[in-house]
């Protein structure tokens, strides 16, 4: 009864105009949405091409969409046909998700500049100056050749996407540290310096910010003041390989935070202690993907394996499984209703219908349709051989983008009314009912 209610408060047709909106839904990341969706496929509604891959995901506010695309700019469209209303043009990919407050959109880019502009115009409000953008690098990274050479991560595709809160806006950098800006004027209230990388979306439940960082930690910060509460330390690499680190944003319910690792363990540790309530062994499998929380359950997706899981969310134990035949997921899940919404790297929008446990229906990318036969094998399992010819960096990275020309939905879905919005490595949005 208590979803019932909260479904016929939330349930428009779209966010009004003045709410906070956000990557995953709200200040928790929790991934769900208090919209109809789109239970059963029945039309594109509406795609718009962008010159470049979008792996930012949707904010919708009002009557607009807003959304990133790695051709540097920031994109408004009308929400319900599509049509642009205005971009904005900075000096680098924009891989981060928007947060919208007071009529402004925020994001960040990889010229290494965060953004304020107005929601309505896209003219520019201020931009704050990081201390510069980078990739997760390390040596004899994966495995590849030249083992002593120093290698920027070409699967480290997102940057931190930025959550609102008490009149400030908070963000991780590839320079390292955490960031709370006054939301009106961009003025630096506090930064916080983590030990590498950090582009996984902060998290803010009372007053408390969680975020992983690539330095394997993951950190509790006072929101007011940036004075850390705790920090959790996930595993470390036996191989030396460096599949470590923290990409997964962090989910919080239930005084839980939950999120994935590169060391390919899903956890869930106490939100006020730092304590381990328990871990689930991806047995190898990145798990890149954030989580979504709903009724005592929670949802994530593995990247080698290509499977979704359902967890007891109390106490990690499996509930049931989802193999999507080893195509990796670093989307992430958006629950509304009874169905969850997640992309691929096959370039499919899945809907699974949580009652039945079962695919309830698949939408494929246009790149999808087009190239995903040559990166397909017979049995649906994914055809590296073809994108990979050896263990050699150069060929590592053309390997990834060979990967994405099937139009990997590497983006998160948002649902609003009875539609679905989810970006493309094809350079599309698509609006989905």
């Amino acid at each position: 009864m208590k979803r019932l209610l909260l479904f016929a408060l939330f349930a428009a047709p779209w966010p009004v105009l003045g709410q906070d909106v956000m990557f995953r839904g709200n200040a928790e990341h929790t991934g769900v949405y208090g919209a109809a969706g789109a239970p059963k496929f029945t039309a594109v509604k509406w795609q718009f091409h962008t010159k470049g891959q979008v792996f930012s995901s949707p904010a919708i506010a009002g009557d607009k969409l807003y959304f990133g695309s790695s051709d540097h700019c920031l994109y408004a469209l009308d929400l319900a046909t599509g049509t642009q209303k205005w971009k904005f043009k900075s000096e680098g990919r924009i891989t981060s998700s928007p947060a919208v407050s007071a009529s402004v959109v925020y994001f960040g880019s990889f010229d290494g500049n965060f953004y304020a502009v107005d929601a309505a115009t896209g003219q520019l409000k201020w931009k704050f100056q990081t201390g510069g953008e980078r990739r997760f690098a390390a040596k004899h990274l994966h495995g590849a050749e030249p083992a002593s050479e120093t290698m920027p991560d070409p699967f480290d595709f997102y940057l931190s996407s930025p959550v609102v809160w008490n009149g400030a806006i908070y963000f991780g950098s590839g320079d390292t540290n955490v960031y709370a800006l006054d939301a009106a004027t961009g003025n630096l209230k506090w930064k916080f310096k983590t030990g590498d990388v950090v582009h996984a979306a902060p998290a803010i439940s009372g007053g408390t910010l969680f975020v992983g960082s690539w330095d394997s930690y993951f950190y509790a910060l006072d929101a007011a003041s940036g004075k850390e509460n705790w920090r959790f330390k996930t595993g470390e690499d036996p191989d030396i390989h460096n599949q470590v680190g923290i990409q997964s944003s962090a989910a919080v319910a239930d005084g839980v935070v939950y999120f994935g690792c590169r060391d390919s363990k899903f956890y869930a540790v106490d939100a006020t202690t730092g304590k381990e309530r328990w871990s689930f062994s991806n047995k190898g499998s990145w798990v890149i993907s954030s989580p979504a929380v709903l009724d005592g359950k929670v949802y994530f997706a593995t990247s080698d394996t290509g499977l979704l899981h359902a967890l007891d969310a109390k106490s990690g134990a499996p509930l049931f499984s989802l193999d999507f035949k080893h195509w990796p997921m670093f989307s992430s899940p958006a629950i509304a209703g009874e169905t969850l919404y997640i992309g691929s790297h096959q370039g499919r929008l899945n809907a699974i219908d949580l009652k039945a446990q079962k695919v309830a229906w698949s939408f494929a990318a246009e790149a999808s349709r087009k190239n995903g036969p040559t990166y397909t094998k017979p049995d649906g399992t994914p055809n590296y051989e073809a994108a990979f010819f050896d263990f050699f960096y150069d060929d590592m990275v053309s390997g990834v983008q060979k990967m994405m020309s099937v139009g990997a939905m590497l983006s998160s879905p948002v649902v609003a009314g009875n539609t679905v919005y989810i970006g493309s490595a094809d350079g599309n949005i698509y609006a989905l009912m």
